[in-house]
């Protein structure tokens, strides 16, 4: 790791847009140390394992039908940037076209942000699964094996149970995709009108909040066949996540509020609340109705108020 490199590359910044990609990326794994990576048979095995285990067990549980990527990847957190520099990269799209006040000073400033965001999202992402939104490869599923090692052994818990749960949480997603081949488009298009709303200094609060609806019910639902298909106790690795998630340092928890993980902890508990009550009356198979289509999907209000989904969808 050099902060003296990642600050360079930071301030050598260039380019015609706001933000210099390829600037970012070499920041952000400068600031960044990559992980250990060497893993036994053993070890590569049991990644493999752990995922077609989350399959078939999701798939029971949850009485859906879905596909998983060809190659499960297993990555340190360099290689974690590499891919989501990309992402963002797409995501952010519109905002190349917009002028800027000060353009060089502006582009250091957006490059330096950008680098510190991947660079401390890579030393805390666990696992992915990647609908590559705005892309048109296929899917990909993969896990940063340094971040799962290191969370684990500060957790105090087992790690092969914890590299489970976490596979358990990955396929989750992936059977949501796999149901629904809608889903990637739909979050594209709300995505693409958000960002370019915000880069035409426009702030759309009711797409913004169907959007947040969208990704409300995609962390939901997954929390809900996790918990239903996982094999093995887990109450005490998401009481001591929870536990490490309050503990962080000031800076750490400033830099995950502009992050945004206090509304992503709250789309997990809410569409989490939502599922069990739609689960309660009818069946975890019969939550998977959501996936029908994008009208059913729950609006902002039936969230809170399953009932009202229950009885627009029956």
């Amino acid at each position: 790791m050099s902060l003296f490199r990642a600050a360079l590359a930071v301030a050598e910044s260039e380019g015609d847009g706001p933000i210099d990609w390829n600037a970012v990326g070499s920041a952000a794994c400068a600031a960044t140390e990559p992980g250990e990576l060497t893993l036994s048979a053993a070890e590569r095995a049991g990644y493999a394992d752990d995922v077609a285990d989350a399959r078939d067990g999701i798939r029971s549980a949850a009485g859906v039908d879905f596909d998983l990527p060809e190659t499960v990847q297993i990555q340190h957190r360099h290689h974690w940037i590499d891919a989501n520099v990309d992402t963002f990269r797409r995501l952010l799209g519109p905002l190349e076209g917009e002028a800027m006040l000060v353009p060089s000073v502006a582009r250091t400033a957006n490059t330096g942000s950008m680098a510190v965001m991947l660079g401390f999202l890579a030393n805390n992402v666990l696992g992915q699964y990647d609908p590559l939104l705005l892309g048109d490869d296929d899917h990909e599923l993969y896990f940063l094996h340094p971040n799962i090692v290191s969370i684990a052994d500060s957790l105090d818990v087992e790690l092969e149970r914890f590299r489970r749960w976490i596979a358990f949480h990955e396929v989750a997603h992936a059977a949501e995709f796999g149901t629904a081949p809608w889903l990637s488009a739909h979050l594209e298009r709300h995505i693409e009108e958000t960002v370019s709303e915000l880069a035409a200094g426009r702030f759309d609060r009711s797409a913004l909040s169907e959007l947040n609806a969208t990704m409300t019910a995609v962390e939901g639902y997954a929390e809900l066949v996790m918990d239903r298909a996982f094999d093995r106790e887990y109450a005490d690795l998401r009481a001591k996540l929870e536990e490490r998630r309050r503990s962080v340092g000031p800076l750490s928890r400033l830099v995950r509020r502009l992050l945004g993980f206090g509304m992503k902890r709250r789309q997990y508990e809410r569409g989490k609340a939502f599922f069990d009550a739609v689960a309660d009356e009818r069946g975890v198979s019969g939550a998977a109705v959501v996936w029908e289509a994008p009208e059913n999907l729950p609006s902002d209000e039936e969230l809170d108020e399953p009932g009202q989904w229950l009885a627009r969808v029956a």
